[in-house]
This record gives structure tokens, sequence and C-alpha cells, in this order.
């Protein structure tokens, strides 16, 4: 099923910014969202240009407004013919560091960035899509949500765990309907998030790395990990290894 109008947060940069080049190319629609507005408007003029069939519509959003959060995507919806097909829960941080170390509040800035204000996001998606009973809710998670990391991912990751299995109990409510949600695990992809780490095992570049995911994505499956190669086999080779393996992975 082709989703023609997509809802991206965290669209300003990184995944989200590459998804939105990607997805436009596609010929979808686009609603973008993220903090840094004055970015949107340079993204949605270059993509306006380069693909003149598709509408894109911004908007500021700081995800961790909640209350902004259900009036930026009622907005949205209300801007495409036929309403929002797809959302996807894209925005994110990694601030942190080792818990006991000084740094309590950027990990709760993470936490609730990945996982409190991710629910609200997941929220106002569901309204939208249950009032129709038809939609697709796209997380993007990570695959450290696999097994708990150290220093600055140690809270990283359990947001993301936290995410994953989230994603996997709104399936198993949404289960009879027309509603599909997907968590999406990426790899090691460069990003504006991780720009400043040099030597990374595994690590593609940005546009190989969305593309993987957009696959993934496109074929709406329940819970992808990309790219495929090593990722799919490496989620299990992480679950099983000694912890002594993931100190010297972070």
């Amino acid at each position: 099923m082709e989703r023609k109008n997509i809802l991206i947060t965290g669209a300003s940069s990184g995944l989200g910014l590459e998804m939105a080049k990607q997805f436009a190319a596609k010929g979808r629609n686009l609603a973008l969202c993220a903090r840094r507005v004055e970015r949107l408007e340079a993204v949605k003029a270059q993509l306006e240009q380069n693909y003149p069939d598709i509408k894109v519509v911004i908007k500021s959003l700081d995800v961790n407004d909640h209350d902004q959060v259900f009036e930026v995507f009622r907005a949205f919806n209300a801007e495409f013919e036929g309403g929002l097909d797809r959302v996807i829960v894209n925005a994110g941080m990694g601030k942190g560091a080792s818990l006991g170390t000084g740094y309590f509040k950027a990990n709760k800035e993470t936490a609730i960035t990945n996982f409190v204000s991710a629910i609200a996001q997941c929220e106002a998606a569901l309204e939208i899509f249950r009032a129709k009973d038809d939609g697709h809710l796209v997380n993007i998670s990570s695959m450290s949500a696999v097994r708990g990391f150290r220093r600055a991912l140690t809270v990283y990751a359990a947001s993301k765990a936290a995410l994953s299995n989230l994603t996997e109990g709104i399936r198993v409510d949404l289960l009879g309907t027309n509603i599909k949600a997907s968590c999406i695990h990426p790899g090691f992809i460069r990003s504006e998030i991780n720009e400043k780490v040099e030597k990374v095992p595994f690590m593609v570049d940005t546009d190989v790395g969305v593309a993987a995911m957009i696959r993934a994505i496109e074929a709406e499956k329940t819970n992808a990990f990309v790219p495929s190669w090593p990722w799919a086999y490496m989620r299990h080779l992480m679950k099983w290894a000694p912890i002594k393996y993931l100190r010297a992975m972070s």
C-alpha cells in the first residue's frame, strides 16, 4: 500500500532530513516538523524546487511540549486531502553520561525526549488513525535497544528499548484494525548525532542507511534491523554476548 501523506518529526537534520528527501523523490507529500523551523524552510524550498508535484507543509514543533504535539499533528492532518497516512516518530537525542557522574539533567532530558515524548507522538498519531481505522505508525528505535550500554548510551539505550516495547504493545492493541505499527532499529548510520565519532564498525553513509530504513518502512515490517547486513544477524549475537563485549562496543 502506498502511503501518500507522511509526517516526519525531527525532520530538520540527520535521518529525518534524509527520509524527507528520499520520500520526496518517491512523490510523497510531506508534513515536516522540528524545533529549527528556519532549517525546515530551506528544506521545503529545496524539495518543492526538485519535486514540484509534491506538497510540503512545515511547522515548528518541540516534541517535549506535549500539548503542542497534539495541536501540530491535528493541524497537519487537516491540511492534506485524505489526512495523514503515515507518521514517523523520529525526533530524539543522545545526550548524557554514566549515571552517578553528575549528568542527571542530560540523562533525564534524553529519557523524556526519546520515550515520554514518543508516547505523546504515538497518542496523537493514533488518535488520527483510529478515527478512520487506517494508517501506519513508525517508531525509530535503535540497535542499542537490544542490550544495555555504558557512558552516554546508558539512558539512550534504555529509552530506545522502552520505545521498542511500546511499539510491540501498540501492535497488540491494534490487532483486528487496519492500522499498522512498525519499529525500525537502525544500526550505525552517519548522522548529526554521531558526526564526531570517527571509528565505528559497519558505519554507513546517511543516504545508504536511510534507503534501508525506507525499504523496511515501505514494506511495513513490524520489527526491522537495518541495514540488514550486518544488523539483522548482529542483533542475535549482541543479545547473548558477554558483558565485556558490550563494554568494547561503547
